[in-house]
Protein backbone atom coordinates (compact mmCIF):
# COMPACT_ATOMS: atom_id res chain seq x y z
CA UNK A 1 0.00 0.00 0.00
CA UNK A 2 1.12 3.50 -0.60
CA UNK A 3 0.27 6.53 1.43
CA UNK A 4 -0.93 9.94 0.38
CA UNK A 5 -3.82 10.81 -1.87
CA UNK A 6 -4.46 7.24 -3.04
CA UNK A 7 -6.41 6.65 0.15
CA UNK A 8 -8.17 10.00 0.53
CA UNK A 9 -11.30 8.90 -1.31
CA UNK A 10 -11.79 5.71 0.71
CA UNK A 11 -14.81 5.51 2.95
CA UNK A 12 -14.30 4.63 6.61
CA UNK A 13 -15.15 0.92 6.22
CA UNK A 14 -12.79 0.39 3.28
CA UNK A 15 -10.05 2.38 4.96
CA UNK A 16 -10.42 0.42 8.20
CA UNK A 17 -10.18 -2.87 6.31
CA UNK A 18 -7.01 -1.63 4.58
CA UNK A 19 -5.66 -0.43 7.93
CA UNK A 20 -6.28 -3.82 9.48
CA UNK A 21 -4.50 -5.59 6.62
CA UNK A 22 -1.53 -3.25 6.97
CA UNK A 23 -1.23 -3.73 10.72
CA UNK A 24 -1.62 -7.50 10.39
CA UNK A 25 1.12 -7.63 7.75
CA UNK A 26 3.56 -5.53 9.77
CA UNK A 27 2.59 -6.64 13.27
CA UNK A 28 2.48 -3.10 14.63
CA UNK A 29 2.45 0.50 13.46
CA UNK A 30 2.36 4.01 14.83
CA UNK A 31 -0.69 6.18 14.41
CA UNK A 32 1.42 8.92 12.82
CA UNK A 33 2.80 6.54 10.20
CA UNK A 34 -0.67 5.22 9.37
CA UNK A 35 -2.04 8.74 9.02
CA UNK A 36 0.72 9.54 6.54
CA UNK A 37 0.28 6.30 4.60
CA UNK A 38 -3.47 6.74 4.24
CA UNK A 39 -3.45 10.48 3.68
CA UNK A 40 -5.83 11.32 6.52
CA UNK A 41 -5.58 13.24 9.77
CA UNK A 42 -4.24 11.78 12.99
CA UNK A 43 -7.71 12.26 14.51
CA UNK A 44 -9.29 10.20 11.71
CA UNK A 45 -6.73 7.42 12.18
CA UNK A 46 -7.43 7.30 15.90
CA UNK A 47 -11.16 7.01 15.22
CA UNK A 48 -10.49 4.16 12.80
CA UNK A 49 -8.22 2.40 15.27
CA UNK A 50 -10.76 2.84 18.05
CA UNK A 51 -13.33 1.07 15.87
CA UNK A 52 -10.93 -1.75 14.97
CA UNK A 53 -10.08 -2.18 18.65
CA UNK A 54 -13.79 -2.30 19.48
CA UNK A 55 -14.14 -5.14 16.95
CA UNK A 56 -11.22 -6.93 18.58
CA UNK A 57 -9.07 -6.75 15.47
CA UNK A 58 -6.19 -4.70 16.93
CA UNK A 59 -4.93 -3.56 20.29
CA UNK A 60 -4.01 0.10 20.80
CA UNK A 61 -1.09 1.29 22.87
CA UNK A 62 0.34 4.76 23.46
CA UNK A 63 1.07 6.21 20.04
CA UNK A 64 0.39 3.08 18.05
CA UNK A 65 -1.36 -0.23 17.50
CA UNK A 66 -0.56 -3.94 17.32
CA UNK A 67 -2.33 -6.75 15.47
CA UNK A 68 -4.03 -9.65 17.19
CA UNK A 69 -3.40 -12.23 14.48
CA UNK A 70 -4.28 -15.26 16.62
CA UNK A 71 -7.43 -13.72 18.02
CA UNK A 72 -10.55 -12.12 16.65
CA UNK A 73 -8.90 -10.96 13.42
CA UNK A 74 -8.64 -14.54 12.20
CA UNK A 75 -12.22 -15.20 13.22
CA UNK A 76 -13.79 -12.17 11.58
CA UNK A 77 -15.10 -13.36 8.24
CA UNK A 78 -14.87 -9.85 6.78
CA UNK A 79 -11.09 -10.07 6.94
CA UNK A 80 -10.66 -13.78 6.30
CA UNK A 81 -12.47 -13.39 2.98
CA UNK A 82 -9.65 -11.14 1.74
CA UNK A 83 -6.58 -13.04 2.89
CA UNK A 84 -4.39 -15.57 1.03
CA UNK A 85 -6.71 -15.76 -1.97
CA UNK A 86 -4.25 -17.29 -4.51
CA UNK A 87 -3.29 -19.95 -1.97
CA UNK A 88 -6.91 -20.76 -1.12
CA UNK A 89 -7.69 -20.99 -4.83
CA UNK A 90 -4.90 -23.52 -5.34
CA UNK A 91 -6.13 -25.63 -2.43
CA UNK A 92 -9.72 -25.52 -3.66
CA UNK A 93 -8.77 -26.56 -7.19
CA UNK A 94 -6.97 -29.63 -5.85
CA UNK A 95 -9.80 -30.41 -3.42
CA UNK A 96 -12.25 -30.62 -6.30
CA UNK A 97 -10.40 -33.69 -7.55
CA UNK A 98 -11.78 -35.51 -4.49
CA UNK A 99 -15.38 -34.72 -5.48
CA UNK A 100 -17.39 -36.92 -7.83
CA UNK A 101 -20.99 -36.71 -9.05
CA UNK A 102 -23.46 -38.27 -6.64
CA UNK A 103 -21.41 -37.54 -3.53
CA UNK A 104 -22.52 -35.84 -0.33
CA UNK A 105 -19.85 -33.42 0.87
CA UNK A 106 -19.51 -31.26 3.95
CA UNK A 107 -17.99 -27.77 3.93
CA UNK A 108 -17.11 -26.10 7.22
CA UNK A 109 -17.28 -22.34 7.83
CA UNK A 110 -13.73 -21.65 6.68
CA UNK A 111 -13.12 -19.22 3.84
CA UNK A 112 -10.83 -21.87 2.34
CA UNK A 113 -13.76 -24.27 2.01
CA UNK A 114 -15.77 -21.37 0.61
CA UNK A 115 -13.43 -21.35 -2.39
CA UNK A 116 -14.60 -24.90 -3.07
CA UNK A 117 -18.21 -23.67 -2.99
CA UNK A 118 -17.33 -20.91 -5.49
CA UNK A 119 -16.23 -23.55 -7.94
CA UNK A 120 -19.11 -25.92 -7.26
CA UNK A 121 -21.62 -23.20 -8.11
CA UNK A 122 -20.42 -23.39 -11.71
CA UNK A 123 -22.16 -26.78 -11.87
CA UNK A 124 -19.36 -28.85 -13.38
CA UNK A 125 -19.81 -31.63 -10.79
CA UNK A 126 -23.45 -32.69 -10.47
CA UNK A 127 -25.56 -34.13 -9.03
CA UNK A 128 -24.13 -33.27 -5.64
CA UNK A 129 -25.33 -32.87 -2.06
CA UNK A 130 -23.56 -30.07 -0.18
CA UNK A 131 -23.93 -29.70 3.59
CA UNK A 132 -22.63 -26.57 5.33
CA UNK A 133 -23.07 -24.31 8.34
CA UNK A 134 -21.50 -21.33 6.53
CA UNK A 135 -24.02 -18.69 5.47
CA UNK A 136 -21.64 -17.40 2.81
CA UNK A 137 -21.62 -20.85 1.18
CA UNK A 138 -25.40 -21.20 1.51
CA UNK A 139 -25.89 -17.91 -0.31
CA UNK A 140 -23.49 -18.98 -3.06
CA UNK A 141 -25.09 -22.36 -3.71
CA UNK A 142 -28.78 -21.69 -3.04
CA UNK A 143 -30.83 -22.55 -6.10
CA UNK A 144 -27.94 -23.91 -8.16
CA UNK A 145 -29.10 -26.58 -10.59
CA UNK A 146 -27.86 -30.06 -9.73
CA UNK A 147 -26.90 -29.20 -6.15
CA UNK A 148 -28.97 -30.37 -3.22
CA UNK A 149 -28.11 -27.90 -0.49
CA UNK A 150 -28.49 -28.76 3.20
CA UNK A 151 -27.98 -25.84 5.58
CA UNK A 152 -27.03 -26.77 9.13
CA UNK A 153 -28.92 -24.82 11.76
CA UNK A 154 -27.85 -23.60 15.17
CA UNK A 155 -27.00 -20.31 16.83
CA UNK A 156 -26.08 -17.71 14.25
CA UNK A 157 -22.69 -16.14 14.90
CA UNK A 158 -22.30 -12.89 12.91
CA UNK A 159 -18.54 -12.75 13.53
CA UNK A 160 -18.11 -15.98 11.57
CA UNK A 161 -21.26 -15.71 9.39
CA UNK A 162 -22.04 -19.27 10.39
CA UNK A 163 -24.29 -21.42 12.56
CA UNK A 164 -22.70 -22.98 15.64
CA UNK A 165 -23.57 -24.39 19.05
CA UNK A 166 -25.18 -27.56 20.37
CA UNK A 167 -27.96 -27.53 17.75
CA UNK A 168 -25.42 -27.45 14.95
CA UNK A 169 -23.37 -30.26 16.47
CA UNK A 170 -26.48 -32.42 16.85
CA UNK A 171 -27.51 -31.73 13.26
CA UNK A 172 -24.09 -32.82 12.01
CA UNK A 173 -24.18 -35.99 14.12
CA UNK A 174 -27.35 -37.12 12.35
CA UNK A 175 -25.61 -37.11 8.96
CA UNK A 176 -23.11 -39.28 7.11
CA UNK A 177 -21.22 -37.72 4.18
CA UNK A 178 -18.58 -38.93 1.75
CA UNK A 179 -16.03 -36.16 2.27
CA UNK A 180 -15.57 -33.35 4.78
CA UNK A 181 -13.49 -30.35 3.75
CA UNK A 182 -12.25 -28.28 6.65
CA UNK A 183 -9.59 -25.77 7.62
CA UNK A 184 -8.13 -24.78 10.96
CA UNK A 185 -6.18 -21.85 12.41
CA UNK A 186 -2.91 -23.66 12.92
CA UNK A 187 -1.04 -26.92 12.37
CA UNK A 188 1.76 -27.74 14.78
CA UNK A 189 3.34 -30.75 16.42
CA UNK A 190 1.17 -33.26 14.62
CA UNK A 191 -2.13 -31.60 15.50
CA UNK A 192 -4.59 -29.18 13.93
CA UNK A 193 -5.60 -26.32 16.23
CA UNK A 194 -8.25 -23.61 16.37
CA UNK A 195 -8.39 -20.57 18.61
CA UNK A 196 -12.08 -20.87 19.58
CA UNK A 197 -13.50 -23.73 21.59
CA UNK A 198 -17.10 -23.42 20.37
CA UNK A 199 -15.93 -23.88 16.78
CA UNK A 200 -13.75 -26.86 17.68
CA UNK A 201 -16.79 -28.87 18.80
CA UNK A 202 -18.49 -28.34 15.43
CA UNK A 203 -15.37 -29.24 13.46
CA UNK A 204 -14.88 -32.44 15.47
CA UNK A 205 -18.48 -33.47 14.83
CA UNK A 206 -17.94 -32.85 11.11
CA UNK A 207 -14.85 -35.06 11.07
CA UNK A 208 -16.79 -37.84 12.80
CA UNK A 209 -19.60 -37.65 10.25
CA UNK A 210 -17.45 -38.19 7.15
CA UNK A 211 -16.01 -41.26 5.45
CA UNK A 212 -13.01 -39.18 4.37
CA UNK A 213 -11.56 -35.96 5.77
CA UNK A 214 -9.49 -33.38 3.90
CA UNK A 215 -7.70 -30.57 5.72
CA UNK A 216 -6.88 -27.45 3.70
CA UNK A 217 -4.33 -25.02 5.17
CA UNK A 218 -2.34 -22.23 3.58
CA UNK A 219 1.34 -22.25 4.49
CA UNK A 220 1.07 -19.43 7.06
CA UNK A 221 -0.86 -21.79 9.34
CA UNK A 222 2.13 -24.10 9.61
CA UNK A 223 3.97 -21.45 11.63
CA UNK A 224 1.11 -20.30 13.84
CA UNK A 225 -0.19 -21.29 17.22
CA UNK A 226 -3.79 -21.56 18.41
CA UNK A 227 -5.28 -22.51 21.74
CA UNK A 228 -7.43 -25.62 21.23
CA UNK A 229 -6.56 -28.97 19.66
CA UNK A 230 -9.04 -30.00 16.99
CA UNK A 231 -7.61 -33.37 15.99
CA UNK A 232 -4.33 -35.16 15.28
CA UNK A 233 -3.17 -34.98 11.67
CA UNK A 234 -3.69 -38.74 11.47
CA UNK A 235 -7.42 -37.98 11.62
CA UNK A 236 -7.21 -36.53 8.11
CA UNK A 237 -6.93 -38.69 5.03
CA UNK A 238 -5.26 -35.84 3.15
CA UNK A 239 -3.71 -32.50 4.07
CA UNK A 240 -3.47 -29.92 1.30
CA UNK A 241 -0.99 -27.05 1.64
CA UNK A 242 0.18 -24.45 -0.86
CA UNK A 243 3.70 -24.19 -2.25
CA UNK A 244 4.65 -21.40 0.14
CA UNK A 245 5.44 -24.03 2.78
CA UNK A 246 9.13 -24.28 3.64
CA UNK A 247 11.11 -27.54 3.37
CA UNK A 248 11.39 -27.57 7.16
CA UNK A 249 7.63 -27.22 7.60
CA UNK A 250 7.02 -30.06 5.15
CA UNK A 251 9.54 -32.24 6.99
CA UNK A 252 7.54 -31.57 10.14
CA UNK A 253 4.43 -32.94 8.45
CA UNK A 254 6.37 -36.02 7.33
CA UNK A 255 7.71 -36.60 10.84
CA UNK A 256 4.13 -36.77 12.10
CA UNK A 257 3.11 -39.19 9.33
CA UNK A 258 0.73 -36.70 7.70
CA UNK A 259 -0.44 -37.61 4.22
CA UNK A 260 -0.03 -34.30 2.42
CA UNK A 261 0.11 -32.76 -1.04
CA UNK A 262 1.62 -29.44 -2.05
CA UNK A 263 -0.60 -27.37 -4.35
CA UNK A 264 1.02 -24.99 -6.84
CA UNK A 265 -0.20 -21.41 -6.52
CA UNK A 266 -0.93 -19.64 -9.78
CA UNK A 267 0.39 -16.06 -10.00
CA UNK A 268 -2.56 -13.72 -9.51
CA UNK A 269 -4.81 -16.63 -8.57
CA UNK A 270 -7.94 -16.30 -6.47
CA UNK A 271 -10.60 -13.79 -7.30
Amino acid sequence: MTGGGAHVQQGPAARQAALAERVLAEGSATAADLAERFGVSLMTIHRDLDELERQGVVRKFRGGVTAQPSGVFESNVQYRLKSMLPQKAALAERALKSVEPGMAILLDDSTTALEIARRLRLGAITPLTVVTNFLEAVNLLAGRRGIRLMALGGDYDPLHSSFLGVSCVEAVQRLRVDVCFTSTSAVRGGYAYHQEQHIVSVKRAMLDSAERNVLLVDHTKLSRSALHQVAPLSRFDLLLVDDGASPGELRGLEEHKACYEVCATEPGGGR
